[in-house]
């Protein structure tokens, strides 16, 4: 065993407790289950606005950056399954401070998408109760969640797994009866690719709206790196990792870019909107008896899946971070069934200040979580690409299992990418809090870390194994 590679034994030792209970189908389906949710179901809608039917460009990049990602993750996720993740892949292959900030980054992140999927939840309730306040849904829907992923891995993998499937026969159907509705359009209905041109051209927007809703596609895809941080706690991570992240890929661009396409054929990119999922619409204007409403209730349960998954993940990175010795010992504290019941109690403060802002600023609260959670999001996957070059200049002339093609090539373009789309936030209204938010909580976070832990070794397996 080469030095470095004993080195990284330290760091899964001491993340050990988790049980191993998710078998490679659930793998996948948490993948899916977090990134088919609110961004594309209401997201979408907001992308349309900015870049009208030239959003399939911005999709399609989205797709092209994540699809990188996807890879360079791949490979070293085979190399060494752990809960720690790329979080535990940037202190090992770059320094203990890059993997404290990217732990850190990515918990928030997640932490306020989950203040958003449950923020998209009060909007599609009012489909059905218009008058009965948003914060009740979202206080009764948290509740529920929080209790499945107190239990046990295993049931949250059965409930993502059936949350998840359910997703995928939905919009399955939809992308059927869709083309079937675009490919037979009632006569005087307005229905064809005609509106791809028909309302101010394919680039109603221009190329700079098309560039900005490629952060909303990106917000869109977040959540399929969750796949790496459930591969600690999957039967046969090695097998179920490369299964899982080729079937993963090629489901979300399939049904991104299908979804939309059909999307933009029978409503006109300007009615899109945030006031209602944009599938919601779809399916009224289709005439077709209760299909809005059936497909605003597997929306309702897209959401709830995804913040299903983005819970079990925060509550994983801060176990991590604990078990680090960067957070209280407590949250890495496990309980029978070997799930951080202290972590996840932590990570549900996202739930609580969408719950404000839905009480102060409803017309608001979606577009303003949704932009200060890109933040923690885009810097993970920028460091995802910085790291796996590190990563690679290690392991040059070793063997790998999985390697990732086109490299340096596709990690260097990878990183360029998000550094651009980062950068682009900044000059965009609604996004600029992404920038603003975010800069000074890493800076912050390098502050504390400098203060704090840069004199101090991590936590050592016995520490974590009595703490």
């Amino acid at each position: 065993m080469t030095a470095q590679n004993q080195r990284f034994d330290d760091i899964v030792a001491r993340e050990k407790g988790l049980h191993r209970g998710l078998s490679t189908g659930q793998l996948s389906m948490i993948a899916i289950g977090g990134a088919i949710g609110t961004g594309l179901f209401l997201g979408s809608g907001f992308a349309i606005g900015f870049a009208g039917p030239s959003v399939l460009l911005s999709y399609a990049i989205g797709a092209l950056i994540a699809l990188l990602l996807m890879g360079c993750l791949a490979e070293m996720t085979v190399a060494h399954p752990t809960s720690g993740s790329f979080g535990a892949y940037a202190e090992h292959y770059i320094s203990p401070w890059a993997g404290f900030l990217v732990r850190y980054a990515y918990w928030a992140s997640i932490v306020f998408a989950v203040g958003t999927e449950v923020t998209a939840i009060a909007v599609y309730m009012k489909y059905w109760y218009p008058t009965v306040p948003g914060w009740l849904w979202i206080v009764g829907f948290s509740a529920t969640l929080i209790a499945i992923n107190s239990v046990s891995v295993k049931v949250f993998g059965v409930v993502e797994y059936s949350f998840s499937m359910l997703k995928i026969v939905a919009i399955v159907a939809f992308i059927g009866l869709g083309g079937y509705v675009v490919f037979n359009p009632p006569a005087s209905s307005g229905i064809g690719f005609a509106n791809y041109t028909s309302h101010g051209g394919f680039f109603p927007k221009g190329g700079w709206g098309m560039w900005v809703a490629v952060i909303v596609s990106i917000f869109s895809y977040l959540s399929i790196e969750m796949i790496a941080v459930a591969a600690g706690e999957a039967r046969d991570p090695q097998r179920a990792i490369t299964r899982a992240f080729r079937a993963t890929m090629f489901r979300l661009v399939i049904f991104y870019l299908l979804t939309l396409a059909l999307m933009l054929a029978i409503v006109p990119w300007d009615a899109a909107g945030t006031d209602a999922s944009p599938f919601v619409k779809v399916m009224a204007a289709t005439h077709v008896p209760g299909a809005a409403g059936v497909i605003n209730f597997v929306i309702l349960v897209a959401a709830l899946s995804a913040m299903n998954s983005q819970l079990y993940i925060t509550t994983r990175m801060m176990f991590s971070l604990s078990r680090a010795g960067y957070a209280p010992r407590r949250l890495g504290q496990l309980n029978a069934k070997g799930v951080p019941v202290a972590a996840l109690l932590l990570s549900t403060v996202g739930i609580t200040l969408a719950a404000v802002l839905y009480v102060l600023r409803p017309d608001a609260a979606f577009t303003l979580m949704m932009s200060i959670s890109m933040f923690g999001a885009m810097f993970t996957w920028l460091m995802i690409f910085v790291t796996h070059l590190f990563f690679r200049r290690r392991h040059d002339g070793m063997s790998l299992t999985f390697k990732m093609w086109g490299h340096p090539y596709t990690s260097i373009a990878g990183a360029t990418l998000m550094t651009a789309t980062l950068i682009t936030t900044f000059f965009t209204r609604e996004f600029q809090m992404t920038l603003v938010c975010g800069l000074p909580f890493i800076a912050a976070l390098s502050i504390a870390y400098w203060l704090r832990y840069r004199q101090r070794p991590t936590a050592t397996t016995e520490e974590n194994r009595l703490a």
